[in-house]
């Protein structure tokens, strides 16, 4: 079972999913991101991730490289858990940016004002 949200109370939108991320869940994280598709600041919040396989992954991985096209900023909220397990696998967690939590994604990537 998953949960994908898109949570537009805070300065920057984030995209929070939880439970198993995988094939199936896949559509959801899509449709998500295209939500946000015009935006140039999101955190993807995936603490809640209990499993991440690579179709999940590669949809996470999109969106971050068509935020970073549009001259945009994107953090990934991986604390240490069990999804995290596939980005220290595939060296992901070194090559994009990850925030310990999603306080700290927020507060990086909120224009100060």
């Amino acid at each position: 079972m998953h949960r994908v949200t898109v949570d537009h109370s805070a300065a920057v939108p984030v995209v929070a999913a939880g439970g198993e991320l995988d094939a199936y869940a896949e559509p959801d994280l899509s449709a998500a991101f295209s939500e946000l598709a015009a935006e140039t600041r999101l955190v993807v919040d995936l603490a809640r991730v209990s499993f991440l396989d690579s179709t999940a992954l590669g949809a996470v991985v999109r969106s971050l490289r068509e935020i970073d096209k549009r001259g945009g900023k994107a953090l990934i909220v991986l604390p240490r858990s069990s999804a995290r397990r596939i980005f220290e696998l595939t060296t992901l967690d070194r090559a994009l940016p990850v925030a310990e939590s999603r306080a700290r994604a927020l507060e990086s990537l909120t224009p100060e004002a």
